[in-house]
């Protein structure tokens, strides 16, 4: 007679079984976390936050509003100073060409006059400015914050000047190239942006 034997097998199935449900589940796992991985990949991160770029921090265009916004905007209340600008059109660098007739001009004008001698020695120049912009108040408030290095590269080009040239209109519409560039140039350095359209005289006197 042969012994009966226990059921071989009936211990190893039940860990048969088992071993295949974990080996499913952490299948199911691994495909649940993959599937989440690309979606976050695809969204663009967590939350869908795009990165940052510097030009979501440039300072905007101003549109041209009515007339009679435009003058609400200018005036302020009370006859106090205007509220800064707000942009709304995007540009990729402060050196796009911008359409004066798409866009609103502040006037940003420059205390104190600038007074410095003249390239050679003959006498001195004695100048009073006002920076025009097509961007919104970031630019004004930049230009406020940097009066400092302003006000230097402002001297140092008006150091420069012939009087001869200056006597002439071609010599002032050069110097006010000249003035935008230097201003612009100390924005960008300070500030990451330039904006500075055009510099206009209130005063101008050669002696």
């Amino acid at each position: 007679m042969s012994k009966e034997k226990a059921p071989e097998g009936a211990e190893p199935k039940k860990g048969g079984k088992m071993k295949k449900l974990l080996v499913l589940g952490i299948g199911g796992t691994a495909l649940i976390s993959a599937g989440a991985g690309a979606g976050i990949y695809l969204g663009g991160g967590l939350g869908g936050a795009h990165e940052a770029k510097p030009e979501d921090h440039y300072p905007k265009l101003v549109a041209r509003s009515s007339g009679e916004e435009a003058a609400a905007a200018e005036g302020g209340e009370g006859g106090g100073e205007a509220p800064l600008k707000v942009g709304t059109v995007s540009v990729p660098n402060d050196r796009f060409k911008v359409d004066p007739g798409k866009y609103e001009i502040t006037y940003v004008p420059i205390p104190d006059a600038f007074t410095t001698n003249l390239a050679d020695g003959s006498g001195f120049l004695q100048v009073g400015i006002s920076l025009s912009t097509f961007y919104d108040g970031k630019v004004v408030t930049n230009i406020k914050r940097q009066q400092v290095p302003i006000r230097s590269a402002v001297l140092m080009v008006l150091a420069e000047q012939d009087p001869a040239l200056l006597s002439t209109s071609q010599g002032k519409q050069l110097l006010q190239r000249q003035l935008t560039n230097a201003i612009n140039d100390v924005l960008r350095e300070k500030e990451g942006f330039g904006g500075v359209d055009n510099v206009y005289f209130t005063s101008l006197v050669i002696q």
